[in-house]
């Protein structure tokens, strides 16, 4: 697979809950940089700290959480960007904003995810300390 279809391919299974796609195109040493001021911001480094984290987001927004749609897939090298438009409800906000995700893809793997949002200081309310 190119590396935008890998791209495609997560988008698809992140939105529509495709464990089993996701555990095979995401790297086991995937790099995730978590945007802003929140409680799941930061690095967290391996799928082992990654998949938890993934499953608290989903907890805290009580399944709401999904990415609407993905307009563009970019690719420069190994990275490619998507644009896309994420929501949910969480924390008595409910959220809706667009975003990029930026994807380093290393023989056929997921291997690093950079993700920035169009209005950081709500996605933060929206998660919480």
């Amino acid at each position: 697979m190119v590396n935008i279809e890998i791209a495609k391919a997560y988008i698809k299974a992140a939105q529509t809950g495709d464990q089993a796609t996701l555990g095979s195109i995401i790297s086991p040493d995937v790099i995730w940089h978590q945007p802003g001021n929140n409680q799941f911001s930061g690095t967290h480094k391996g799928i082992a700290a990654v998949g938890p984290m993934l499953g608290k987001m989903m907890e805290v927004s009580r399944g709401t959480f999904t990415i609407n749609k993905a307009d563009h897939f970019m690719a420069n090298g190994d990275w490619v960007a998507i644009t896309i438009e994420f929501s949910g409800e969480a924390n008595g906000i409910k959220l809706r904003q667009p975003g990029v995700d930026l994807v380093r893809i290393e023989t056929g793997k997921i291997v690093e995810v950079r993700l920035f949002s169009s209005n950081q200081d709500e996605e933060d309310a929206f998660w919480g300390k």
